[in-house]
């Protein structure tokens, strides 16, 4: 019944030789790759405004300053993921180039940046999907951490059944956004400058309280104003699911993903400064004020924060696409757990898709879906792991020096400076803020990738043969059984693993450990009417445990058991039923028992499946 479910939820199992067209085409991939980076410009510009609005009047001034800061970082930033693209075509992005350039402990601080990055992408994006909704419908502001975990789910849901189909749902909401803002800034600007049409903004803008601008607060401004930057990366993080030829699809991609943030991000700003946008905590957004000056309350309007809304919330489909990947190159390298490896039914990595959903969610609650209190944890991950990949693709061209080598070393040179500073002026404006606890977070994922990776290195080490003569290992070696049977009472499982054990050759002995005198006795009573010599075992238990006294006494057995070629084996017998629900109403006893039994030596533990039929209830 649950697979049925599942099929129905995420779809059929796919072959894995479907695997080559579960990859995107480039509108498919630009739809997929754009949502994160391009929806972060519809509170990118509000950002920059919420810290310069104390300016008054000429924070408009200084938006547009800080805008081409911004824009020029993005420019540095294309062209470098761009190299990192043709170098690390296997994709891996920041991780990879801080890994082989930088050593291992570089690659893991950009993993574990682009980790808290993916996480607070979904957080962020859905909880200012939710803004848009309730700019538009205020009354439904109560309901505004319901709605972001809701729509997680259903984005967990539908990044479940695979590339292809999820690329096909979220293309058309990608496409009415872009050429609804397009439209919306080229008919602003129309409106502005031709039609010479000049609305009274819906809000009076504060007057100022600061006498002198201060350097710190145009830093702090370009800080908040990075956010529009988060997502570029995700393109060279997953180049490998783009199709063939992958690198070219994935750069053109990167090209027309920094246009868009170019045109959309830019023109926003310029839209807000032209209709004197204001921020207002918990009221309409900076693009839905610019939406209705530029169409009031008219059809376009709608559009508009629709599309922004849904882009918003689709933003976290980035995140569901980059952090899966980022998790199975990880897990390749040993740094995670091998579960990230795996691909799902729909040959998607199902285990980073639902891992990153439930830890956004349990972020959404703890923040109330706040997007202003998420935000300054934001940036700061993706920022550290920009400043890693570009010195690591320094060193990249200094140890290759191949064609055009010292282009890329000024290239990269320069995008490493800036991002340096761009990620150090971000911790120093954000600290207070909350930017601390990514800096205690990240030193945490290290050392547990450190520890997961010591951990399979031990494993691999104990488990390898790869020193032994595989032709001369003496596959006729013999033991000497004792086979113990833990049994409650007589009944048909009981019986069937008994005679299976006694099949089997050796010492059977059958363990009981009863919770009462009267079970003891009858057990014993309806034993001696069995033809056999097997040894039956039966103590009371005053306290009426079962598992821990039943241990017990198979760990004396096996203690007992000294020699090499002496082995115990525990045969535990289980019913199975047929009804879905069944075992839920039924104790897991025999799981506990082979758990613990596993972790002694010279125990082997194995199970005897019981299987009830029509006839077994009908006796």
């Amino acid at each position: 019944m649950i697979n049925r479910f599942l099929d129905v939820l995420i779809g059929r199992p796919l072959a894995n030789e479907k695997g080559s067209k579960e990859k995107y085409n480039v509108p498919f991939g630009l739809a997929i790759m754009a949502s994160d980076a391009i929806s972060s410009v519809a509170y990118g510009a509000q950002e920059i405004l919420f810290v310069l609005i104390v300016l008054g009047a000429a924070s408009y001034q200084w938006l547009t300053w800080t805008s081409c800061m911004i824009i020029g970082l993005l420019a540095i930033l294309t062209i470098s993921y761009i190299q990192i693209i043709n170098a690390y075509p296997q994709g891996g992005g920041a991780y990879k180039v801080a890994k082989e350039n930088l050593g291992s402990k570089a690659g893991l601080c950009a993993s574990a940046g682009l980790i808290i990055d993916y996480i607070l992408t979904v957080a962020v994006s859905a909880s200012a999907g939710a803004d848009a909704i309730v700019s538009a419908f205020e009354n439904l502001g109560i309901y505004k951490v319901e709605i972001v975990v809701t729509v997680i789910i259903i984005l967990t849901i539908l990044n479940l059944r695979g590339i292809s189909e999820s690329s096909k749902i979220f293309a058309l909401p990608t496409y009415v956004f872009i050429f609804s803002m397009i439209f919306m800034i080229v008919y602003g600007l129309f409106k502005y400058f031709v039609l010479n049409i000049h609305p009274e903004p819906m809000y009076s803008v504060p007057d100022s309280t600061v006498s002198n601008i201060s350097i710190f607060l145009i830093l702090k401004a370009f800080s908040s104003g990075c956010s529009a930057l988060t997502g570029v990366e995700a393109v060279s993080n997953s180049v490998p699911n783009f199709q063939e030829p992958s690198p070219k699809n994935a750069k053109i991609v990167m090209v027309l993903l920094a246009a868009l943030i170019f045109f959309i991000f830019g023109g926003t700003s310029v839209l807000a400064k032209f209709y004197t946008a204001v921020p207002i905590v918990n009221g309409p957004t900076v693009v839905s004020q610019i939406a209705f000056a530029v169409f009031h309350k008219g059809f376009m309007y709608y559009v508009v924060q629709f599309s922004t809304a849904v882009i918003l919330l689709m933003a976290c489909n980035t995140a569901f696409t980059g952090f899966p990947m980022l998790m199975y190159i990880v897990g390749k390298d040993g740094y995670a757990p091998k579960q990230f490896t795996i691909r799902g039914k729909r040959l998607s990595f199902s285990v980073g898709i639902v891992a990153l959903s439930l830890i956004a969610c349990i972020l959404v609650i703890i923040f109330k879906a706040d997007t202003h209190r998420i935000i300054p944890l934001y940036a700061i991950g993706v920022f550290i792991s920009f400043s890693l990949s570009q010195f690591g693709m320094v060193n990249h061209w200094r140890k290759s020096k191949g064609k055009n080598w010292k282009h890329g070393v000024v290239i990269n040179g320069i995008g490493s400076v800036v991002t340096f500073f761009a990620t150090i002026i971000i911790l120093f404006e954000k600290f207070t803020e909350g930017a601390f606890i990514v800096l205690i977070i990240i030193p945490i994922i290290i050392m547990a990738q450190v520890k997961i990776k010591a951990h399979y290195d031990k494993i691999a080490a104990g488990l390898s043969v790869s020193n032994v003569r595989l032709n001369k290992v003496d596959f006729k070696i013999k033991y000497d059984h004792v086979i113990v049977v833990p049994i409650a009472s007589l009944n048909k499982a009981a019986i069937g693993a008994l005679q299976y054990a006694q099949s089997l050759g050796g010492k059977v002995i059958a363990l009981n450990i009863s919770t009462d005198m009267e079970s003891m006795d009858k057990l014993k009573h309806r034993w001696n009417q069995l033809n056999t010599d097997m040894l039956l075992i039966s103590k009371y238990s005053p306290y009426r445990a079962v598992v821990t006294p039943l241990l017990d006494n198979i760990y004396q057995i096996a203690d007992a058991a000294e020699e090499e070629d002496e082995k115990i084996t525990v045969i535990v017998p289980q019913f199975m039923t047929h009804e879905p629900w069944g075992s839920v109403l039924h104790n897991h006893t025999a799981l506990f028992i082979r758990e613990s039994l596993l972790k002694k030596g010279n125990i082997i533990v194995a199970t005897y499946p019981y299987n009830l039929d029509k006839s077994d209830y009908a006796d």
